[in-house]
């Protein structure tokens, strides 16, 4: 399993991420909370790979469904991106708290690449747990 060190600092990436979210969405200025619907993004681009990692054959090292799985990861992520700057572009959101919120953005889905690359490098995990 991953030691104690790796899940400190992706709870703490994790942290740092959602904080900026949070200030993207309540400082008194902004006092818009759209951008906190890319919670659901966050929670739904891990779930392509971990449907298919649970399901998939890792012998095969050319596999359609861990593409496809690649394929609606990367939309998913794109998606929260593109969510930030259609609401700053139509006026609802101001630049600088889609800029606070783009970097939240990016230090969640680091943060998620993160688990993947921790938990995945262990020997003793088995993705049938998940």
């Amino acid at each position: 399993m991953a030691g104690i060190r790796e899940l400190v600092g992706l709870s703490f990436g994790c942290a740092i991420g959602l904080t900026f979210l949070f200030l993207g969405c309540a400082v008194q200025e902004y006092g818009v909370y759209y951008p906190m619907f890319a919670l659901f993004l966050y929670v739904l681009s891990p779930v392509p790979l971990v449907l298919v990692n649970r399901v998939s054959d890792e012998s095969e090292p050319a596999n359609a469904c861990k593409d496809l799985a690649y394929f609606l990861t990367t939309g998913i992520v794109m998606s929260a991106y593109g969510f930030h700057l259609v609401l700053a572009h139509s006026g609802t959101v101001e630049w600088l708290a889609c800029s606070l919120a783009l970097t939240g953005d990016t230090i969640i889905f680091f943060t998620i690449l993160g688990f993947y690359k921790v938990f995945a490098s262990s020997e003793d995990f088995n993705w049938e747990q998940w």
